[in-house]
């Protein structure tokens, strides 16, 4: 049940989301049990955001995840992840944050896993 959710100053085409749904679907599998079966998706383009003291083009990506991960894991993530936001939306490496957050607790069809 992992969620990404993306904010971006970068407006984003229909073709920048699909891109964006197909490779996140992907990459998401770097964590052992999870799958783009279950990968839900926020994206928030065109955004106003600022980092390091510049408007230039930047984005963060929050993952959501019920559980948990290696650092490993989670470091090959970041790589992917950053890789994927460079290729589509054309944003430096070093102007992207990715954050994690492990859930115990997640809700799904009424009931919690």
């Amino acid at each position: 049940m992992p969620f990404i959710e993306t904010k971006t100053t970068v407006k984003l085409t229909e073709g920048d989301k699909k891109a964006l749904t197909e490779y996140f679907g992907k990459a998401i599998e770097i964590i052992p049990g999870k799958s783009e079966e279950w990968l839900m998706l926020s994206f928030e383009g065109g955004k106003d955001m600022a980092f390091r003291g510049s408007f230039d083009d930047c984005a963060i990506l929050e993952v959501k995840l019920f559980g948990c991960a290696k650092k490993g894991e989670y470091e090959k993530l970041t790589e992917k992840l950053c890789d994927i936001m460079n290729s589509v939306c054309k944003i430096k490496k070093d102007r992207i944050y990715v954050k994690y957050d492990e859930v115990e607790n997640w809700g799904y069809n009424g009931f919690n896993f």
